[in-house]
This record gives structure tokens, C-alpha cells and sequence, in this order.
């Protein structure tokens, strides 16, 4: 297939592409810059501009795009960069395929946030999202609307509500990494809130499968079965890396110094991907420890 990525030279960009590409697919990347090979497209997607011939010729558009979430100072400035990163790259190419006569598929991402803090309760694609006013929550329903222009018109679209991707090359986890490393991790706050993760093998794996399976559209949960909690997480992230727990993230100052950033850590979201699991997906690493064993991996 001729596969359209955004956002691919990110961490889970470059890691999608190559999987790709080994399985046989041509990828071709949107660039802001000028493009350097017949491999890249240009496009400005603040400025509402794609080439329209680009989407018309593949058979599925990835929307990977988005600015770094770990960064500090989160100022109106960068929050407002964050979430057009997202939801106008998002509307620009739905709006480009709803224009195209052979409607490629649309693979967006998105973020288990969408469900909101839950406590224990199991989570599924079929569980309705939650407002519990954090900046990401909100920042989910807007990101999944921006695909509405792509569905309206007959293209399959599938949402790909995204937990932790874990590989010590990149994402959130690379800083989590660090610290453990350094002797300095722990649980956050008192650790009983779930924290979903999927490994970078299965992640790349589960895009896939969606691309190459047409009969998948809807809302997917990219994230492992059997999702942990953080003081479990942090448990096993210790013993891998050799390095005691002294620790405890405390949660009050964490959310005042970090408002944006702290529901990450403490919101509890125990999410199943259950659509996956029905429709035939076999993950690599099903269970934390096999998770964190491919994510330390050079």
C-alpha cells in the first residue's frame, strides 16, 4: 500500500515507517520543509495546505503529528502550539480526504485521556469519555471531532486512543528511564492509580493491523492488555534497572507546580484494548514485564 504519515519523523514515526517499509508498503512523509525526495511531500497545516494529489494517491493517511508533551513551561503560548499540532493537523487532512474520490483510510491518533480519571473502573472502547477537566481530556473530544470531515464522507476512519509507549529511545517513558536509572524513581502519590501502557513493538504492530485490516474503523485502544498500577509500574521498572525505590512523587505539589502535566501520573485509567483482542490482534508483550524487557532494549 502507499501509506501518508504525518508526524513521521517523531519517536513513534520513525518506528512506524521502518516497520512499515520491512513489511513491503511505500511511505511517503509530509514535510514542513522542502521536500527532499519523492518520498516526501511539503505541507503546511497551519496554513490549511496539503498537496490534494498526494492524499488522492494513498490508500491510507496516519496522522502522527503533534508538539512534545514532557516540556516545561507549559505557557498559553505552547498550550495553544500543543493542541493545534493536534487538532488542526488533524481537521487539514480529514478535509483533504473528504475531497478525494478514492477516500483513503484515515488512522488518527489520540490519547487514553479522552476516558478521564476512572479509578479501578475497566475501560473499553465502548466506555463513554468522562470531562474531568484536565487540559488533555478536553484536548481528546476536540482531536477525535477534527476527524468528523473524513467519516462524513465515507472514508474508514479509526481513532487510535494511544496509552504510554514504552522504548527508552523516546517518549514519555525515556525521561521516566533517566530517573529510574538515576536512582531516583517512585511510585506517584500513593500508586494505586492505574497506569496503561503498550510497548513500542506492539504499537507499531497494532498501527499496522489497522491499516491493513479494512474492515477495521471506529475507536481502537492502543494500549497492552492486563494494565497495571504505578506503584506496580515503578516496582518492576526498579528491579529491571537494578536500582532501589526511595522515593514517592508527592501529588499535591507535583499538580501545582505541573497542572498540565500531572494527570498524567495520577489520573487512574485502567483501559483494555478490547477491539483489538476481539478482532483477532496478538500482542508481542501482553504484560508489564514483557513490556518493560523490550522497552530497555538498545
Amino acid at each position: 500500500m502507499r501509506i501518508v504519515i504525518a508526524g513521521a519523523s517523531g519517536f513513534l514515526g520513525e518506528a512506524l515507517r521502518d516497520h512499515l517499509a520491512r513489511r513491503g508498503h511505500e511511505v511517503v512523509r509530509l514535510v514542513r520543509g522542502k521536500a527532499a525526495s519523492s518520498h516526501e511531500s511539503t505541507w503546511d497545516p497551519d496554513n490549511n495546505v496539503v498537496d490534494q494529489e498526494v492524499i488522492e494517491s494513498a490508500d491510507v493517511v496516519v496522522n502522527l503529528a503533534g508538539a512534545a508533551f514532557v516540556r516545561w513551561p507549559y505557557t498559553e503560548k505552547y498550550k495553544k502550539t500543543f493542541v493545534d499540532s493536534r487538532v488542526q493537523t488533524t481537521r487539514v487532512l480529514a478535509e483533504a480526504i473528504a475531497r478525494t474520490q478514492s477516500k483513503p483510510a484515515f488512522l488518527a491518533q489520540n490519547g487514553t485521556a479522552y476516558y478521564g480519571d476512572r479509578g479501578a473502573e475497566v475501560l473499553t472502547e465502548d466506555s463513554p469519555a468522562r470531562d474531568d477537566g484536565t487540559f488533555l481530556n478536553g484536548i481528546t473530544k476536540e482531536w477525535q471531532e477534527a476527524t468528523r470531515p473524513a467519516e462524513d464522507a465515507g472514508a474508514r476512519v479509526c481513532v487510535m486512543r494511544t496509552a504510554a509507549v514504552l522504548h527508552k529511545r523516546g517518549g514519555a517513558f525515556k525521561p521516566l528511564y533517566l530517573i529510574f536509572r538515576a536512582g531516583l524513581g517512585g511510585p506517584a502519590g500513593d500508586g494505586r492509580q492505574y497506569f496503561s501502557t503498550i510497548s513500542l513493538n506492539d504499537w507499531v504492530r497494532a498501527v499496522t493491523f489497522l491499516a491493513e485490516n479494512e474492515s477495521c474503523k471506529g475507536a481502537y485502544n492502543l494500549t497492552g492488555p492486563n494494565p497495571t498500577t504505578n506503584a506496580e509500574f515503578a516496582e518492576q521498572l526498579s528491579q529491571m534497572v537494578h536500582r532501589p525505590r526511595f522515593f514517592r512523587v508527592p501529588a499535591g505539589p507535583v499538580r501545582k507546580a505541573f497542572p498540565e502535566l500531572a494527570p498524567e501520573l495520577f489520573s487512574s485509567l485502567r483501559v483494555e484494548p478490547a477491539r483489538l483482542l476481539d478482532e483477532g490482534f496478538v500482542f508481542e508483550q501482553p504484560k508489564l514485564n514483557d513490556r518493560l524487557a523490550a522497552a530497555l532494549t538498545p
